[in-house]
């Protein structure tokens, strides 16, 4: 009988547990997958944690490679033995195999090994989406990107700097600086001794950027509107640091007439063929060499809730996977 991480109640790591589940046949629209690589991403914490509510005794993850082992009725464009990669609910991709609809997967070109793909699905195409249509970037701009250094932060960085963006990064220590430079950030500011909304401000002599990628929140959400040009958008796409808080409206406005939106993945692939422009455009530069997935690090699929240690205390840089 296959494994899988579950959890029971909402709370800590400690609540993830190593558990026999029954995968059954495929049933029409759905295909069985046998995991190679499973992507750990922050979505994750927030329904262990209870952030995001949903239903218990519940299995979790949303980002996982592998190889088809079955097809259900109906299903045409996906067969037995394919190589295939997905970032969608329903969660449960902490397993070592499971159903999951086909028209969420999609075919894993020649080239992109598994632990690749885990690592950068949902982060690879967030950023496809953050950058071409949450807020169409153009060459010559300077962008705000907060945690620089974290998965979705190297991907966004390299792609930026791929189509002429500038981008400032903040990170929490010189050596995520380093990295985050590395992976083509211009700028970037160690949060933990530098004012950031000071530093923007001198780096672009005073004007503000015309968009700020947040995945922190709470902490930062201010100081991010105080980097924005007039008219800028301020994107909420992460709550490391807790949501933002509540506010009144009034305060944009006061602020230079600011946008905001908290954006998910979900709804920007929901028709599936926006899910597949995202995934070739993500399959076409990290081909191309623009865009380099770090996979900095590896956990059998069991030591899950150490992975989310990591990820929580901010251990970690680029990309986690679990390897069944």
């Amino acid at each position: 009988m296959p494994k899988a991480i579950r959890f029971h109640k909402p709370g800590g790591p400690e609540v993830l547990v190593w558990e026999d589940v029954e995968v059954r046949d495929p049933g029409a629209g759905e295909v069985r997958v046998r995991h190679h690589a499973v992507g750990v991403n922050y979505i994750d914490i927030y329904h262990r944690s209870g952030l995001y509510k949903v239903p218990l005794p519940s299995a979790i993850g949303m980002e996982g490679a592998g190889v088809v082992e079955a097809v259900g009725a109906g299903v045409t464009d996906i067969k037995e033995g394919d190589r295939v990669a997905y970032a969608a609910p329903p969660i449960g991709s902490y397993s070592e195999s499971r159903l999951a609809p086909a028209d969420r997967l999609v075919s894993l070109p020649d080239g992109i090994p598994f632990e690749t793909a885990a690592g950068m699905m949902l982060k690879g195409m967030t950023v496809q989406y953050l950058i071409k249509r949450t807020f169409k970037v153009q060459p010559g701009m300077k962008v705000l990107l907060h945690a620089a250094a974290g998965g979705v932060g190297l991907i966004a960085c390299q792609w930026l700097k791929s189509i002429g963006v500038t981008v400032i990064g903040t990170v929490g220590s010189d050596a995520k600086a380093a990295l985050a430079k590395a992976h083509g950030c211009a700028h970037t500011i160690v949060y933990t001794r530098e004012n950031f909304v000071e530093r923007v401000k001198e780096i672009t002599g005073g004007k503000g950027v015309p968009v700020v990628y947040d995945a922190v929140g709470k902490d930062v959400f201010v100081g991010s509107l105080d980097c924005l040009a007039p008219l800028g958008m301020y994107v909420n796409f992460g709550n490391a640091s807790g949501p933002v808080p509540q506010f009144d409206p009034l305060l944009l406005s006061q602020k230079g007439s600011l946008f905001m939106t908290r954006p998910t993945l979900v709804h920007y692939t929901a028709k599936r063929e926006d899910l597949l422009a995202a995934a070739t455009d993500l399959f076409e530069v990290v081909k191309s060499g623009n865009v380099k997935i770090e996979i900095a690090q590896r956990y059998p699929l069991k030591d899950a809730a150490q992975a989310h240690r990591d990820l929580e205390s901010r251990k970690t840089t680029g990309s986690a996977v679990l390897l069944p």
